[in-house]
């Protein structure tokens, strides 16, 4: 019969990369955890772990191995519970949500408050990165749901609802006050020191396939990995900046930025719901979606 206490011990092991982490983890002791490991290594005739100076590591090919299906039946385990749970309508597990720093701040503090709120038995663990970065961990199971810049074309994802809409802008600050009240062709930003932010983004490949079917290649001067940062030095003067409005509404209102209106102007995008394809739903993680229906 299967020793799932054994194959727990194993897990948290493998999590830990260490026999004293494991056996703080399970409130257990060092020995008896070095002694689980040492018996589930003799009723499956391998060793599982390479014991190195930094502490417990998986072997290459049987640890691996062992520890993903054992990640699987733990997962499925949970899943089992959670189900039980949903019975009594009272949602608890965890729920993993990726966006970008931006779209955490902007666009969902009021939604996770309230779920917060309403199910504080559930936790949250917010997974903040890139877009294109948090799509890769919705893909790896990293995360149980994402919300990602729009237009994305994957068919590992399917997208369940959209948040909101992202309007492009061009803003500028001090010393700029020239084009407060004109109209620019989109080409002769090129005149002028450009703010944008990093390439490896959606909403930079959105802005520059758009540029390009107009004929416009524009090159920036400087390259942010966040907004904010973007949006205080085009403030102070550093140069015109490409953000979404709903980004700098703020320094909009007190002036301490304002829209380079340019012709055409740029297209509004969304941002999308988006869950795995084939990942199981929980009871929490609906009632999570429900929010966005």
């Amino acid at each position: 019969m299967v020793n799932l206490e054994l194959y727990r011990v194993f897990y948290t092991v493998a999590k830990c990369g260490s026999l004293t982490k494991a056996a703080q983890e399970l409130y257990i002791s060092q020995p008896a955890v070095s002694q689980s490991i040492k018996q589930l290594e003799s009723r499956l005739g391998v060793a599982l772990f390479n014991r190195t100076h930094k502490g417990m590591e998986l072997s290459a090919s049987a640890g691996r191995l062992i520890f993903q299906k054992v990640e699987e039946a733990l997962t499925a385990l949970e899943a089992a519970e959670n189900s039980i749970s949903e019975l009594r309508n009272s949602p608890t597990g965890t729920v993993r949500i990726g966006a970008t720093d931006s779209i955490f701040s902007y666009l969902l503090v009021d939604e996770i408050s309230e779920f917060k709120q309403k199910y504080p038995t559930v936790k949250l663990e917010l997974i903040s990165a890139t877009s294109p970065e948090i799509l890769s961990r919705l893909k790896e199971g990293g995360c149980d749901i994402a919300f990602l810049n729009l237009p994305v074309d994957d068919e590992e994802i399917r997208f369940v609802g959209r948040v909101g809409v992202l309007s492009d802008i061009f803003v500028a600050g001090k010393g700029y006050e020239n084009l407060k009240d004109i109209t620019l062709p989109l080409k002769n930003l090129k005149d002028y020191p450009l703010l944008m932010i990093e390439e490896n983004t959606v909403a930079r490949r959105a802005m520059a396939e758009f540029c390009r079917g107009n004929g416009v290649n524009l090159t920036p001067d400087t390259e942010f990995s966040n907004w904010d940062l973007m949006v205080k030095f085009a403030a102070k003067g550093m140069g015109i900046g490409c953000v979404p409005r709903e980004y700098c509404l703020n320094l909009l209102e007190s002036g301490d930025l304002f829209e380079v209106k340019t012709s055409p102007s740029l297209p509004v995008r969304g941002v999308g719901v988006a869950l795995h394809k084939n990942a199981p739903v929980s009871f929490a993680l609906k009632m999570f979606i429900s929010l966005f229906e």
